[in-house]
């Protein structure tokens, strides 16, 4: 059987719109959909805050450094003197930073400061904050907190770092293998839970900037 159709109604047909989307609560796809999308959206937040445990520039500075003044592992009494005031001096930087912050000003430029018992102290001087807009800035005990795990994930850095173990320990035991494997994972760890239950708010010299 043959099924004829006008072709005033086929071009009717085609220029119908579409049927309109089912609602989000409308079918358990959508349902699942949206709960993975959230899950997803969670743990990329989760990684951000995990971005503020150090900051880059000293990371950075450290492992471009650490082949240098460690002769790449091969170290003598100078170049092991060498890498320990590195490693002190990057430990340092990881803790201080961690007072800075940053803040935009009305022409969106960024400035930043450091934070105090009374607000933020800019660096450059080149401008001054509200009191009412200083107090959002002022240092807190979870400053500290940041610092010292800041401090801590250094250095797990610096443990991961074959050229700095070489340098210290050129021979160790079998106890001391473990240790210097295991440790490094464990403080990340450790750090990674605390970070996440306690993140950050600030965003200084160093760290990501917010966009706001």
């Amino acid at each position: 059987m043959e099924i004829r159709v006008e072709d005033g109604e086929e071009r009717e047909a085609l220029l119908l719109p579409p049927p309109p989307p089912p609602p989000d609560g409308g079918s358990a796809a959508g349902k699942n959909r949206t709960l993975v999308q959230r899950a997803i959206s969670q743990t990329f937040e989760s990684t951000a805050h995990l971005a503020n445990l150090l900051p880059t520039g000293t990371a950075l500075a450290f492992q471009l450094l650490s082949p240098i003044v460690t002769n790449q592992g091969v170290c003598d009494p100078v170049s092991r003197v060498m890498t320990k005031a590195l490693v002190v001096l990057c430990g340092l930087s990881s803790f201080l930073l961690c007072f800075t912050d940053s803040f935009r000003e009305e022409a969106g430029n960024v400035t930043y400061g450091l934070a105090t018992l009374h607000g933020l102290w800019v660096i450059d001087g080149s401008t001054r904050l509200p009191p009412e807009l200083a107090d959002r800035y002022r240092l807190r005990f979870i400053d500290f907190l940041h610092g010292i795990m800041s401090v801590l994930v250094f250095a797990a850095v610096a443990l991961f770092n074959g050229d700095v173990v070489s340098c210290f320990y050129p021979a160790p035991s079998d106890e001391a293998q473990e240790v210097l494997t295991a440790l490094p994972v464990v403080i990340g760890v450790i750090c990674s839970m605390l970070f996440v239950v306690f993140p950050t708010t600030r965003h200084g010299i160093g760290f990501p900037l917010s966009s706001n």
